[in-house]
């Protein structure tokens, strides 16, 4: 099961980008709280997982033209049409639909933790007003941060443009009409799998990598203009599951910065399983001090080739050789 593995850092330095709703104990009857998260007495601002697939997929249907599958509502439920085939997303995003006896569920292939700051803080609270109208000006409040986020994704090479017809929760991706469509495009069954063709899934899987480097989104744009592009990020593709790269990013004496010795660490023990060279970029002007640490990283670790330069750059390096890595 071979996956790309992902580890970014995102700016954020005066950001308020996935609300919370009311702020029930605040000064004022409409104050909009941020997303925080405790430990101990601890405040970590974060973004959700499901915010960040929402900023990926928009910016895969903007940029990269992705066929994006229509909502069905009906009564408290929703869901999307269930077409992998037809529309990017379904693949990608993955989807449950249960319309009386039919129903398909697919595990999305492209999986993300929450964006969490690495930095313990405390949201800022802003006061302001709304004051064009005749009468008595009304009071309101919202909160943001200033923060550098951490997160970690994975997207499985192996079952993007894969479907299954088991009868299994998570495993039927298809039923009758689907199959037939499948059959239509020229895809391949192997028993009870069906198989887009390569190019289809290549195009896919470049895309979503090569989406890294445009995507945006966020709320409260109009005051706190954010670009959430990632500053840092490390690519590999990986033989297995479990993500290695979680604990890259800590906090020491309130600045952030990146374990080199656990990167080591993880790079020497996983480098059977690390099946791809390793590519590290940073943003010019980005915890500058990194410049020099990715310098030194490179010229000591002999293990696997390292390719460094901007975010983009080490992005567009790494789609060009996913085709080598898709059966």
């Amino acid at each position: 099961m071979k996956n790309i593995f992902g580890f970014v850092l995102v700016d954020t330095p005066h950001s308020a980008l996935n609300n919370a709703g009311e702020d029930a104990g605040s000064r004022t009857e409409n104050t909009v709280a941020v997303k925080t998260i405790r430990r101990g007495r601890d405040v970590y601002p974060y973004i959700s997982g499901q915010a960040l697939r929402y900023w990926w997929r928009t910016t895969l249907a903007d940029k990269f033209d992705w066929k994006i599958s229509p909502v069905i509502r009906e009564k408290k439920i929703a869901f999307t049409e269930a077409n992998p085939i037809r529309y990017d997303d379904d693949d990608m995003f993955g989807y449950m639909r249960a319309i009386r006896n039919d129903t398909l569920t697919r595990v999305s292939p492209l999986k993300c933790a929450p964006l969490v700051s690495v930095l313990s803080q405390t949201p800022v609270d802003d006061f302001g007003v709304m004051a064009r109208q005749e009468s008595d000006a009304v009071p309101y409040e919202h909160q943001f941060y200033s923060t550098i986020m951490k997160g970690i994704f994975s997207l499985n090479i192996d079952q993007v443009g894969v479907f299954s017809n088991v009868n299994r929760t998570g495993f039927k991706n298809l039923n009758d009409d689907l199959e037939k469509e499948l059959e239509e495009s020229g895809a391949t069954k192997v028993e009870n799998m069906w198989t887009l063709p390569k190019d289809v899934r290549t195009k896919r899987i470049t895309n979503t990598i090569e989406a890294l480097a445009y995507i945006y989104g966020g709320a409260k744009h109009t005051t706190h203009l954010t670009d959430v592009t990632p500053k840092f990020i490390i690519l590999v593709v990986y033989d297995g599951g479990n993500h290695i790269f979680m604990n890259l990013a800590r906090e020491e004496k309130r600045e952030v910065k990146i374990n080199f010795k656990e990167l080591e660490r993880v790079l020497t023990d996983y480098s059977t399983e690390i099946v791809s060279d390793v590519y590290i970029g940073k943003s010019d002007g980005f915890l500058p001090e990194l410049d020099k640490e990715i310098d030194d990283f490179k010229k000591k670790f002999s293990g696997k080739t390292i390719h460094t330069g901007s975010p983009k750059q080490v992005i567009d390096l790494f789609a060009a050789a996913i085709p080598e890595h898709i059966e």
